[in-house]
């Protein structure tokens, strides 16, 4: 690189006068490092990962520019913050009331991601820690919001769904708003105090041997409707035998069973009655 040079010589009149200093000079070379340094300025690779997304700032000023995964030219003034747009958790335990003024320990884990498009405009008005910020306070606000509005026996039971529903609609309410996008919310588990928890499982299990009891009545009264419609059934055929029964189709059979037992070639004693109508009376010899 050449140097600036300053020359004060003096100045040698040819007519013998007197000497006079000549003005400085200055020589400019063609390295100077400002001039050569505003000429070079090129673009810059940057790489986003997978699942990320590049925020572009000049000077700390949020540009509103985006970079989607892969490899980027960039004005190598340009700052590049990558956020992450992948699902992320976050779980949440803490003591809320119920109704009835009842502190339960509630475990709820949320699941949300960063929506893209919004990813300049977070980074701006939030930061990079927008989970600490902005999630986690607006989690255990709705936690608190919708198990107020509900008994701790249904908090137990059957308003878990309900509950998990509630707080995931009021999470979506403020946070969409804000560039992030709530998943699912999920409740883990509910713990009551002890007394009460006590309580509400003696109640479960009266009403558990209330129902087994009047499944076993209701079992019992079937199989004595069955049982009577058994007799009826028997008591029926035996009436509609014992009208068709007459002394007539009794003297037949007999006169039947006579005539049988004489074409029969076994050994047999018959003994007929001593009435006129007397069936006969077969004996084997043995």
């Amino acid at each position: 690189m050449k140097q600036l040079r300053f020359n004060s010589g003096v100045h040698r009149p040819q007519d013998g006068g007197k000497k006079m200093p000549s003005p400085p000079r200055f020589e400019l070379g063609s390295g100077l490092p400002g001039i050569s340094s505003l000429g070079s300025i090129r673009k810059r690779t940057t790489s986003i990962p997978t699942g990320n997304v590049g925020v572009l700032t000049l000077f700390g000023k949020v540009t509103g520019e985006t970079l989607s995964e892969g490899i980027h030219l960039v004005n190598p003034l340009k700052s590049v913050q990558k956020l992450s747009i992948q699902t992320q958790s976050v779980k949440e335990s803490a003591n809320v009331p119920s109704n009835e003024g009842l502190i339960l320990a509630l475990d709820t884990s949320l699941l949300f991601h960063l929506y893209k498009n919004m990813a300049a405009q977070v980074y701006q008005t939030i930061g990079e820690n927008y989970g600490e910020k902005i999630v986690e306070p607006t989690l255990r606000a709705a936690i608190r919001a919708s198990t107020s509005s509900h008994t701790a026996n249904a908090l137990y039971t059957n308003a878990r769904e309900l509950v998990q529903q509630q707080i995931q609609d009021e999470l979506t309410k403020q946070l969409a708003p804000r560039g992030m996008i709530v998943e699912n919310v999920l409740l883990r588990d509910v713990q009551l105090p002890a007394m009460l928890k006590g309580s509400i499982e003696a109640k479960q299990q009266a009403e558990q041997d209330a129902l087994r009891m009047n499944f076993i009545l209701q079992k019992e009264k079937q199989e004595a409707e069955r049982k009577r419609i058994e007799a009826q059934g028997i008591a029926d055929f035996q009436r509609i035998v014992a009208t068709g029964i007459s002394a007539q189709l009794l003297e037949w059979k007999g006169i039947e069973a006579t005539e049988k037992l004489a074409t029969s070639p076994n050994a047999k004693v018959v003994i007929v009655g001593n009435t006129k109508n007397g069936l006969p009376l077969v004996l084997e010899p043995k």
